[in-house]
């Protein structure tokens, strides 16, 4: 089973282009904290290549930019190619199945998304119903 589970912020603003055929890919990276620090108190940052396809690509990059706290769903990805030099090379991405945008909206900011109003507080809740007394004579319906 190849599947991954990823939370961490973009790293840039995504890419969102078309494949020759139109179909929708857009290609981010996220920085994933590591849940311990080093000897010298440091934490340290995992970076990772995530790309999302069709709709998924479009919400991605219509509702995040650099900075936007995300969890990422998929699987890993494992490509060999060989660099200008000639030399052999493995590049490691994700392939975004899911993609959850946990950046809360902040209003003002210029985006769609974004500017959708936050409610001060929550609404009120709503009163039940208050229950009618009924005669019970003691005589078992069935």
């Amino acid at each position: 089973m190849n599947k991954v589970f990823l939370i961490g912020n973009l790293t840039r603003d995504p890419e969102l282009t078309e494949t020759s055929g139109g179909v929708s890919v857009c290609h981010f990276a996220i920085a994933v904290n590591r849940s311990y620090t080093s000897s010298d108190g440091e934490r340290q940052t995992d970076f990772f290549n995530v790309t999302a396809w069709r709709g998924l690509a479009e919400n991605v990059s219509r509702f995040t930019k650099k900075g936007s706290k995300v969890a990422v769903s998929g699987s890993i990805q494992i490509r060999n190619y060989e660099d200008n030099q000639g030399a052999r090379r493995t590049a490691v991405d994700v392939i975004a199945q899911d993609v959850e945008f946990l950046t809360q909206k902040n209003a003002g900011s210029g985006d769609d998304f974004y500017d959708a109003p936050v409610a001060d507080k929550p609404a009120p809740a709503k009163r039940k119903p208050a229950l009618e007394s009924f005669d019970d004579d003691g005589d078992i319906p069935f």
